[in-house]
Order: structure tokens, then C-alpha cells, then sequence
């Protein structure tokens, strides 16, 4: 079924053999598809939240600088989705959604302990793909990032988000 909405697709992960934890969003927005970029919305609360987590100063680095930092301290990015069907931004616009292959990744890093999960819609569709994984993986939903998402403060989206430094002990 067309819908007039554009395919968007997704970018590669970025991880290598020391990931401990996977974070997962669902497809990148507008924003993000433009800078290409994971997060690129200047609203996006994600660099500030990994700020926290870390410990470590992320938002002043350039891109490449703030994707080595993750992977220095064992952090990875990838989406549930692949690519899909999408006018906007907005999860909820999500049409016709390709999944990416989460169960090759994650049976590809050695070190990987938690798969984190940036928000309902990635939670939802990123637990079930990975339930055969689950049982050697702790699989952790987390508030989203987006600005989209204004139901929690950011004090509150950080005390969610630092059930992270747990898995990178």
C-alpha cells in the first residue's frame, strides 16, 4: 500500500568486537536522515543523556569524536528498523517497516551484555526480535530521547537512562 510517504533507511551499526551495550532507536528522523547522523536533531536529548551516563563530555565533540567516545567506553548504535515508509519524524508514522537483522548483530559481538532500547516504539518491535537473544542478553526499554518526547523531563529521562552504567562495568 503506497501512502505517499517517502522509504527512509536507517544506517549501519556502529559497534566493533568491545560493545557492551547496544543502544537501539527505531529509525532516524528527518533530522538526523539530513546531518547523517544517529541523534542529529539539535532537540534530540540523546548526546546530553550518554553525557550523563559516561560521565564525559560528548555534546562539544564533532560526530566522528562523539562515536569514537561511545565506542571507547564500549557502547554501540544501530535501529530496530531498517528502513520504512514515513512522513516526518514521528514514530507513530512508521508504515510498512523493514527490520534490521538485530539477531546476526548481537550473536556477532562477543562482549555484549545489555541491548537498551531508546523508546516504546523500538522496545516494542526490538524485544521481539530479539527474544531467541534474551536469555543471554538483559534487554532494557528506555524513555525516548526525542524532543518528541515531553512527558518526562530530562532529570527524569537521565535517573532511566543510568541503569546503563550497569552493563558497562
Amino acid at each position: 500500500m503506497n501512502t505517499g510517504a517517502a522509504r527512509k533507511s536507517g544506517f549501519p551499526p556502529v559497534v566493533d568486537t568491545e560493545t557492551r551495550v547496544l543502544i537501539l532507536g527505531s529509525l532516524p528522523g528527518e533530522a538526523s536522515l539530513a546531518a547523517r547522523q544517529y541523534y542529529g536533531h539539535p532537540r534530540n536529548a540523546f548526546w546530553r543523556l550518554m553525557e550523563s551516563v559516561l560521565e564525559t563530555p560528548l555534546v562539544p565533540l564533532d560526530y566522528d569524536e562523539r562515536l569514537a567516545a561511545l565506542l571507547a567506553r564500549g557502547v554501540g548504535l544501530w535501529d530496530v528498523i531498517g528502513e520504512a515508509e514515513r512522513s516526518g519524524s514521528l514514530d507513530a508514522a512508521i508504515r510498512d517497516p523493514s527490520a534490521n537483522d538485530l539477531l546476526s548483530l548481537v550473536g556477532a559481538l562477543p562482549a555484549l551484555r545489555v541491548v537498551a532500547f531508546n523508546g516504546g516504539t523500538s522496545a516494542k518491535l526490538g524485544t521481539r526480535l530479539l527474544a531467541p537473544a534474551a536469555n543471554r542478553l538483559a534487554l532494557l526499554p528506555l524513555p525516548s530521547s526525542s524532543p518528541a518526547h515531553a512527558a518526562l523531563s530530562f532529570e527524569q529521562k537521565a535517573q532511566a537512562w543510568s541503569a546503563l552504567r550497569g552493563g558497562l562495568g
